[in-house]
């Protein structure tokens, strides 16, 4: 490592110690999902030194990207999601192993992933579906104790980040897209086979104009939900003994 790789570590060493900031840097994560939450996430991750990440979205950046994803500028729009992001990353982090794949999460896909060969697993996929698909692969991944696995749940219609919570998805109480979530299962008996935490919010503001075919939603919101999640990558790491 370099000796400005060295300096970028410097207060994160001084705060978890050389034997925990060894284990970050080895840790292997997937994200699913690299939008409003998930690029906050990847941008945790890496800023916080995990030395391998594989993201995983199948977008382009748009116009409408850019008020709350770590990536999207005016000069990136129309680029692949996973490439602005990647290079993002190592501009942060040269050092580190970031693949990109630019593909999306389904039924179909799933084993291509190859779950069981990353410590953590991160959803942050907007699509019911595939969100639903992705749960129920990870957590029968998690329970055979090969990964761990946390889930976000929707950051839209938010703009109070006191509400913020994290829990076991089953208490999850006042969210829509968890709500949606528990209603397919229920409808397909297909259930997840561990349990997993999620970083939610109970609040759902309206949108006050606009085309209700999508919801409003800001980055202190999203950008929380992402932090939240490598938050608790991070802590399961440094607190591991």
């Amino acid at each position: 490592m370099d000796t400005r790789v060295e300096d970028i570590f410097s207060r994160t060493v001084r705060l978890v110690g050389d034997e925990a900031m060894s284990r970050i840097g080895s840790s292997r994560v997937i994200i699913f999902g690299v939008g409003g939450v998930g690029s906050w996430c990847a941008e945790g991750l890496v800023r916080s030194g995990i030395g391998h990440l594989t993201i995983v979205d199948g977008d382009l950046v748009c116009a409408s990207n850019v008020n709350r994803q770590a990536m999207a500028t005016t000069e990136t729009i129309g680029r692949v999601k996973v490439d602005a992001m990647r290079e993002r990353l190592l501009s942060i982090n040269p050092n580190a192993d970031i693949v990109a794949r630019q593909e999306l999460y389904t039924a179909e896909s799933a084993e291509s992933f190859r779950l069981e060969e990353y410590d953590f697993v991160i959803d942050a996929i907007d699509s019911l579906a595939d969100k639903l698909e992705l749960i129920l692969h990870a957590t029968a991944v998690a329970r055979g104790g090969k990964c761990r696995f946390y889930s976000s749940m929707g950051a839209a219609r938010k703009m109070d980040i006191s509400s913020l919570r994290v829990t076991e998805f089953w208490d999850v109480d006042g969210c829509p897209l968890a709500r949606a979530l528990r209603k397919r299962m229920r409808r397909q008996q297909r259930y997840p086979s561990s349990k997993f935490k999620c970083v939610w919010s109970p609040e759902v503001k309206q949108n006050l104009c606009g085309d209700s075919d999508y919801n409003g939603t800001m980055v202190h919101v999203t950008a929380a939900f992402g932090f939240t999640l490598s938050g608790l990558v991070l802590h399961e790491i440094v607190s591991c003994t």
